[in-house]
């Protein structure tokens, strides 16, 4: 157990203070008693006396003053709380990698499959809100309750070229930045070529013209007024991609932000280390998409450093979890995909944080204090 203002744990000199004083009096009236020549005659005329009695209601009273210097102090203990989860934003990435045959029939149509399963698991009072993202990011619904507008979008998604896992961050902040008046838009990131590449919404992003936060405004930061206990918002992203960051906004730019808002992002590393040929439906293809052919995909996705664009980028991932107080899952095939989805609100709805106890101890004081008080009338009446 620790405590938020220790430099207040002082106050509680004043209990051997008045625990000194109460010995004090006693022993000064010792002294000045009246004498009796017959100390027998007043025995019997007060009857039988517990002397013990006359002492615990003051034990009572200084106990409580101790406990009340204990919650003055804010006493917290370490503890898993839950944390409820009334909105969730999936991000999925649809680049043209998630054609990838590794997982049958394609990444795509597994992750497509999973996401619709995990949609129609949650609850009614949940929002779920989708976030598309290849070569730019989208925020195709906003978070709803309706579960055939998402299923309908999900159905619908066609692939791309590039992938920028920062910019779906940024997207979903934004989208939830829109219902809960405690978390600040995103900032504006000085990614320059990110635009002119297309790693940015084709609308314009509110959070491009957006000022920077300011800590000291309402909602400036995880403390903010809607942020639930410890600085975490009630709302989280899960982020589901199979590759690494192509263009704009690293995924460390855009965590730092949903850490800064208290935005939990749980990111899914999807698909096999050994990426095999991409091969797209027609409905995931669309007609601005190009056509993907078979054959090695090793060189075609291979940076000029040896980064295979088709492997999970699982350490930037990491930072992303650890940098958002959330969780890093991988998944290799649709089974573990649809199990790491259906496991998810386990992970999400429980949380270390620090619990304030001085409530509690404020309340053992007060009933300490009226049991001191109590004792004492009830005894002096009886005396």
């Amino acid at each position: 157990m620790g405590f938020a203002q220790p430099l207040l744990l002082v106050a509680l000199l004043a209990v051997p203070v008045l625990l000194g004083a109460y010995v004090w009096q006693l022993r000064r009236r010792r002294r000045v008693a009246v004498r009796y020549s017959s100390i027998a005659l007043v025995r019997a005329a007060a009857g039988p006396v517990r002397s013990w009695r006359r002492h615990v209601p003051v034990g009572l009273v200084l106990a409580s003053l101790a406990l009340l210097g204990l919650a003055a102090a804010r006493p917290q203990v370490r503890a898993d709380v839950p944390v409820s989860s009334s909105t969730v934003v999936i991000a999925l990435d649809v680049s043209g990698s998630m054609c990838a045959t590794d997982v049958q029939p394609n990444r795509l149509a597994a992750a497509q499959q999973a996401v619709r399963g995990f949609v129609q698991a949650q609850d009614e009072q949940t929002k779920v809100g989708l976030v598309l993202f290849s070569g730019f990011s989208q925020l195709a619904v906003a978070p709803t309750t309706d579960r055939d507008d998402l299923v309908a979008a999900l159905d619908g998604v066609t692939t791309g070229r590039g992938t920028t896992i920062g910019s779906a961050i940024l997207t979903s902040i934004d989208a939830i930045a829109e219902l809960d008046p405690g978390v600040q838009r995103s900032d504006p990131v000085d990614a320059a070529g990110a635009a002119g590449a297309g790693a940015l919404s084709p609308t314009p992003a509110p959070s491009s013209t957006r000022p920077a936060t300011d800590p000291g405004a309402p909602g400036g930061g995880p403390g903010g007024p809607a942020s639930s206990p410890g600085g975490l918002a009630p709302e989280i992203v899960v982020l589901l991609t199979d590759g690494a960051n192509t263009r704009g906004v690293t995924p460390q730019q855009a965590a730092q932000q949903a850490a800064e808002r208290g935005v939990r992002v749980y990111p899914i590393g999807f698909g096999t280390k050994n990426p095999t040929q991409l091969v797209c439906s027609r409905d995931q293809l669309g007609d601005a998409s190009p056509r993907f052919g078979r054959g090695d995909t090793s060189q075609r996705y291979t940076d000029a450093g040896g980064r295979n664009y088709l492997v999970v980028d699982e350490p930037a991932l990491r930072v992303v979890a650890q940098t958002t107080q959330a969780q890093y899952f991988s998944a290799t095939d649709a089974d573990q995909l649809t199990s790491v989805l259906r496991d998810l609100p386990r992970h999400v709805t429980v949380q270390q944080q620090d619990v304030d106890l001085s409530a509690w101890f404020a309340l053992a004081a007060a009933a300490l204090l009226v049991g001191g008080l109590a004792l004492s009338l009830r005894w002096s009446t009886l005396s």
